[in-house]
């Protein structure tokens, strides 16, 4: 039993897990884990469903047939797939690989138009700080923050540590 499109070894077919070599994958090879969770999985699903009493003791039956079924399409799909990509000539590929390929440059980015931290840029190119370093100065006015770190009064923060500002 020879399939050219298998990617499963013929001679490694018998150590295939039992649920692939039922379903007749040839694209997907789902290792035991995942077997074991698409068929005692979907069966431990509908007992528990059914159990509920959220769906009929059909289920149990429907639900690992209907997880099959999708199994079946998936590969089913792969199969399309890796067909009509080995159709595509190799001049086709090679050209696809060279436009997928990063391009690096430098553009030219308006000085009001970049974005930097702790920074807000408000109407046409004034660029002004809206957590600045340092507090406004004597002729300067808090206009729109609202949460001022600094004290007018002082260079040290608000909320400090009382001995560090020499008092005990």
């Amino acid at each position: 039993m020879t399939r050219s499109w298998s990617t499963v070894p013929t001679d490694e077919e018998r150590y295939r897990p039992l649920y692939a070599r039922v379903l007749g994958l040839r694209f997907v090879n789902p290792g035991g884990v995942l077997c074991f969770l698409f068929f005692e999985g979907a069966v431990a699903l509908a007992v528990l469903l059914a159990l509920a009493e959220l769906v009929t003791w059909w289920a149990v039956l429907v639900l690992p047939a209907a997880v099959a079924v999708m199994v079946k399409l998936n590969d089913m799909v792969a199969e399309v797939v890796i067909r009509s990509a080995a159709q595509v000539p190799e001049q086709e590929r090679d050209r696809f690989r060279r436009q997928m390929e990063p391009v690096v440059g430098r553009a030219a980015v308006p000085a009001t138009a970049r974005a930097l931290p702790g920074v807000a840029v408000a109407g046409e190119p004034t660029v002004r700080a809206v957590h600045p370093a340092d507090p406004p100065g004597e002729d300067e006015r808090w206009s729109d923050v609202d949460d001022r770190p600094w004290n007018a009064d002082s260079r040290k923060p608000r909320g400090g540590d009382p001995g560090a500002s020499g008092q005990v």
